[in-house]
């Protein structure tokens, strides 16, 4: 029997260690919410005040990340405990296959063993199906989160810029006419083979398609409700989203998991949509900021948070609930749609005078701060003493550290890049962190250790020599590359990243 179905055996017996007393989990994750989208973190020019709430209750992290710039992998460490570059984990395609191994510890697994009934709701972008097979849409979707720990799950498959643009209820799309089968397809010789299925217009063929507002770089293959999407898809007409209603359809999804498990210890893992691309807030929410639908969709953000504190309270549940509300990863700003933002990507920091990732370098994809330090709230009015921490602090630990607080033990071979920092989440530690790994497209890895960050290329025979340093004390916002007046600190930080990224893990 190995490590891992051995806790799985012994689970049960430690239920009886912690009985009522464990909490509910909720996680709020926003998608490309950058530090400074956020009113508690700085934001001037976007109406936050459900989040701002929560922060005021809670615990305000001003050095808390996500483990990567991007979201699939991002989302991946957050889940397993693993860097996502050790499994070969990017931005994953319309129809990759699951990322995550069915055998391996996961957070919702973690819970399961503590007796808590888990969820999803919201966007997944971590693959569904087995590798190397097909995926049906028109049967089981699966593998997905239901083999990896979740006993309920309500999906955007992918992301709301990619096909197939339908809702996963557990393991079937919602809504599908069997007359009029799902195909999802990465070229479209072989999407528009599936000739009894629904025919979408290619966007490169037909952009005046694009009623919604155009496409400026990319998503420019099915177009679906009038927007450009990544990759093709035929069928499901009767099963298509509605980009306006997804953040109420979340909500709803939410609500009533919370209310079907509230008798119990519950885990839920909120992934919203927004304010990933294509942003489309409800036409309640548009024209509420100066900042066009980016702007408007981080509204429509901190409406669906207060919609879930609601439930909460509702419920008589705030008390024994830890909220943890974060992102996976930097803002970034014109990411493919003329949807109102005036600069591409995050390359220029300032959008209509809003900058997203605050007083940071960087956003989405840039290994700078502005691309993983990100909102990071954790409020248990139970236990947790409201305030504000310096401690630096990583989603990538949540299994390790809700694994001391239920007292469950994590095999030495799994989660292996998590660690225990239970008590900078609860507030006694103010520390956090020794150090921290962080990724980026392209290879880009970067090294915190207290306010020393070290940027390379991350390969073994990373040199000093063209690589970065910085002292975020003295230069929070990275403007000031010192690594030639600090040549030993470099090539140290240089050798304990090479390591670092070969190891099997830091526990």
């Amino acid at each position: 029997m190995n490590a891992f179905k051995l806790m799985l055996a012994t689970a049960a017996l430690s239920l009886t260690v912690f009985g009522a007393d464990r909490p509910n989990v909720i996680i709020i994750y926003g998608d490309d919410v950058g530090y400074g989208d956020v009113g508690a973190y700085g934001s001037k020019m976007i109406p936050t005040p459900n989040i701002d709430r929560l922060a005021a209750e809670g615990i305000r992290f001003t050095d808390g990340h996500c483990a990567a710039a991007t979201c699939s992998p991002s989302r991946y460490s957050m889940l397993t405990g693993i860097h996502g570059f050790r499994d070969g984990v990017s931005i994953l395609p319309p129809n990759a296959p699951l990322s995550i191994s069915t055998e391996i510890l996961t957070l919702p697994k973690l819970f399961q063993q503590a007796g808590y009934t888990t969820g999803v709701v919201g966007k997944w972008h971590l693959g569904i199906g087995a590798k190397d097979v097909p995926t049906d849409w028109n049967g089981d979707v699966k593998p997905g989160p239901l083999e990896i720990g979740f006993n309920k799950s309500f999906l955007l498959p992918s992301t709301n810029d990619r096909v197939p643009c339908v809702y996963l209820d557990g393991h079937r799309v919602v809504n599908l006419d069997p007359n009029d089968p799902l195909f999802v397809e990465r070229k479209l010789p072989a999407i528009r083979k599936h000739k009894g299925s629904t025919q979408y217009p290619d966007a490169k063929k037909n952009p005046e398609a694009m009623t919604y507002y155009k496409s400026t770089h990319g998503h420019n293959n099915s177009v679906i409700g009038g927007i450009g999407r990544i990759g093709f898809m035929a069928g499901g007409k009767s099963a298509l989203w509605n980009d306006e209603t997804m953040a109420d359809k979340f909500v709803e999804q939410a609500k009533k998991f919370i209310a079907e498990s509230k008798d119990e210890p519950f885990f839920l893992y909120f992934a919203s949509q927004d304010i990933h691309v294509p942003r489309a807030p409800h036409p309640r929410f548009q024209g509420k900021t100066e900042l066009g639908y980016r702007g408007d969709a981080m509204v429509q953000f901190d409406w669906s948070t207060g919609e879930i504190m609601k439930t909460l309270e509702e419920n008589g549940l705030t008390d024994n609930t830890i909220v943890i509300f974060s992102s996976d990863n930097g803002p970034v700003y014109d990411d493919g749609y003329d949807d109102g933002t005036t600069v591409k990507t995050s390359e220029k920091d300032v959008d209509r005078g809003h900058d997203g990732s605050g007083i940071y370098r960087g956003g989405k994809y840039q290994i700078y701060e502005g691309g993983t330090r990100v909102p990071f709230i954790i409020r248990w009015p139970a236990r947790i003493k409201p305030g504000v921490s310096d401690a630096l602090v990583n989603q990538i630990d949540f299994i390790s550290s809700f694994a001391a607080l239920l007292k469950l033990d994590v095999p030495a071979d799994e989660a292996k890049d998590s660690r225990n920092t239970l008590d900078a989440f609860l507030g006694s530690d103010q520390v956090g962190l020794p150090f921290m790994l962080e990724e980026a497209l392209r290879n880009g890895r970067a090294l915190r250790i207290g306010d020393w960050k070290y940027l390379g290329e991350g390969t073994a025979r990373n040199k000093p020599k063209g690589a970065e340093l910085y002292n975020l004390e003295n230069d929070p916002s990275e403007q000031k590359n010192i690594i030639k007046d600090h040549p030993e600190k470099a090539e140290a930080m240089a050798k304990q990243m090479a390591e670092l990224i070969n190891a099997p893990g830091v526990r």
